[in-house]
């Protein structure tokens, strides 16, 4: 008896419950937004990209319920699931856009695990690293690139959903502002998140049986076996343009490592003494298996060990999420889920992530550093414009000569916002502090990836570019004024008067 109760708890089936819908949501998250926003084919989401996918939750959830398993009686394990960022990240700053370029789903399917694989690759080795990259980095250059996102593509995207379907998607909103924002209990005390899902989809069905709302014609999905199986050839295609996308697949995969220490450190606090690389080594390990097997979303330690501690919860949650998440990738479950589910009911709960982390951009920065956080929101914003202006030129559109001009900075200023977001926020809060020599290096940093296409590149499609290649003199502009930029700044902290 002693032995099965060091593993699972009655604790377990609340957690459990908590932590597959977690997962359920980024699923249906990413399926919406490729079939709905970016018009990819459903069949094709859902059975090349969703097992491989699940199969990553699979393989990390299993290697934390055996961690917590070998600790013994009363050990919690680490949660583990998608990263709801960078699952939106990657489907809408990397396969969509591989997508409306190529018109090919394979083409954007082989960037997608291609990318993540890099950032599979960037995970491990960074694995070894986190706490250094912490201890140099300001924490406004890692939350406030995340916290853009979270305001600009989390916020925005969302609400064009809820509006699209007022009656089901104004009703789930309210109550997840009542029960997850105000943190209200609602009567029974159900989930919050779980109200808003059920009476979302009630309402969106409602409104479909009036004829107020189109009828959405699911994806002809059956159940089946879709195993996920090693795309090794598909894999090789992908990568020559996945690296393209490293100053998006490096700061997300450095935003789960930086994550998942302060995951383990909390986890410590609450009782459970689990090695930071450890944690680390498995999210990583996790993400590449994904990869390989045609997944495209990343995993990652959840932040909330805590609250699953408190439940009472053993290791039987993770095992049972692993396999629950896995199984159903595999058998077509998840696809079928993800496809019935309408997006107008996981909107509101998408919602509250973006709020929560913006929310996180600002309590947790020194105060003096907030002006750095806010900076680091305007490359996602231009990245969000440029989303709609980029389809609108695509599909014909004709500006005059000045908005053309505009549209085309903006597109030059968005891409690559993640990295260059991230680079804007720390400069800024070491200018802030004073601090010269960083400063000057965090500007000739940014010359030098601007002069390459690292960040603002000048090819329409955001590919990396040689500078003495590029048809415009851009790269050279912006290496130049931010070099330039760099010496001034750091010139006057070290020579000019002091702050009154």
């Amino acid at each position: 008896m002693r032995q099965r109760s060091a593993w699972y708890a009655l604790g377990d089936l609340n957690a459990f419950f908590a932590l597959v819908l977690d997962n359920v949501v980024n699923l249906v998250i990413l399926g919406a937004l490729l079939t709905f926003g970016f018009g990819m084919p459903a069949d094709f989401v859902l059975t090349r990209m969703i097992p491989g996918t699940a199969l990553g939750v699979l393989v990390g959830d299993l290697a934390y319920s055996w961690m917590a398993i070998r600790k013994g009686v009363g050990a919690t394990a680490m949660p583990l699931g998608l990263d709801t960022p960078s699952t939106i990240g990657m489907a809408v700053a990397v396969i969509g856009p591989v997508f409306l370029q190529s018109r090919d789903p394979m083409v954007a399917w082989e960037v997608g695990m291609a990318t993540l694989v890099l950032m599979g690759v960037a995970k491990l080795v960074l694995s070894f690293a986190g706490d250094a990259v912490t201890r140099i980095v300001p924490v406004a250059g890692l939350l406030g690139p995340i916290a853009g996102v979270g305001l600009a593509l989390l916020g925005l995207f969302p609400v064009v959903r809820i509006f699209s379907v007022p009656i089901a998607g104004i009703v789930a909103m309210g109550l997840v502002l009542y029960s997850l924002v105000a943190g209200h209990v609602l009567p029974f005390r159900i989930p919050g998140a779980l109200a808003a899902l059920v009476v979302g989809a009630l309402l969106y069905f409602v409104t479909v049986l009036a004829g107020w709302t189109p009828a959405h014609a699911p994806a002809a999905v059956a159940l089946g076996f879709h195993p996920p199986m090693p795309q090794l050839d598909h894999l090789w295609a992908g990568l020559p343009l996945a690296l393209d996308y490293l100053p998006i697949s490096i700061p997300f995969g450095l935003l789960t490592v930086i994550g998942g220490i302060n995951v383990a450190a909390s986890a410590r606090e609450a009782g459970d003494d689990y090695r930071t690389r450890d944690i680390l080594l498995v999210e990583a390990v996790a993400t590449l298996v994904a990869g390989v097997f045609g997944g495209v979303a990343q995993s990652t330690p959840y932040i909330g060990h805590p609250a699953y501690k408190a439940m009472k919860a053993r290791a039987g949650y993770t095992l049972a999420t692993g396999l629950v998440i896995g199984i159903g990738g595999c058998f077509g479950l998840l696809g079928v889920l993800v496809d019935w589910l309408p997006e107008v009911a996981i909107a509101p709960i998408l919602l509250f992530v973006g709020l929560e982390i913006a929310v996180q951009a600002f309590h947790v920065p020194p105060r003096r550093h907030l002006p750095a956080v806010v900076l680091s929101f305007i490359p996602t914003l231009a990245y969000l414009v440029s989303i709609y202006t980029g389809q609108l030129m695509a599909a014909g559109a004709k500006p005059d000569p000045f908005l053309a001009s505009q549209v085309g900075t903006l597109a030059i200023l968005g891409r690559g916002f993640i990295l260059t977001a991230m680079l804007w926020g720390t400069a800024t809060a070491w200018l802030i502090d004073r601090r010269a020599l960083p400063v000057l290096l965090a500007f000739l940093v940014m010359a030098l990836f601007s002069l390459f296409g690292v960040i603002h590149s000048s090819d329409p499609a955001g590919a990396l570019t040689l500078p003495w290649n590029a048809l415009v003199r851009t790269p050279w502009e912006l290496c130049i004024a931010y070099g330039a930029t760099g010496v001034l700044l750091a010139g006057l902290l070290q020579f000019g008067p002091a702050r009154e």
